[in-house]
């Protein structure tokens, strides 16, 4: 991996860490759920979060990033289908998957001889 993939892997960090700083320690979903703007800036993070990976494999197939194609799905998902953008899946995908994609792509970013 390049440096350009590196900046990829970087933005997905910087994007959890966001969404994390939004939410706040508590994770009150039914304050998310009320909250517009909240709900806007966590989807708007999501969008960047699935154009990574997308450049990602682009650059180098063989990078490991489990469920990729699942969230360069929920990216398009967000932005085509706005309306149709269903809190309780974004709440799960924030609650239980970006956990697990933060500790992936942070070792990723640990591995030196792949970058």
């Amino acid at each position: 991996m390049g440096r350009s993939s590196r900046k990829y892997l970087y933005d997905i960090l910087q994007s959890i860490d966001s969404i994390n700083e939004y939410i706040g320690d508590q994770k009150d979903f039914f304050a998310y759920e009320q909250n517009k703007l909240l709900r806007r800036a966590v989807e708007r993070e999501l969008e960047i979060i699935g154009e990574a990976p997308h450049h990602l494999l682009q650059l180098n197939p063989e990078i490991e990033i489990s469920n990729a194609r699942k969230i360069i799905n929920l990216r398009k998902f967000v932005i085509h289908g706005y309306d149709k953008v269903d809190n309780v899946i974004i709440w799960g995908v924030v609650s239980k998957d970006l956990p697990m994609l933060k500790e992936q792509v942070q070792k990723l970013m640990d591995q030196s001889t792949i970058l």
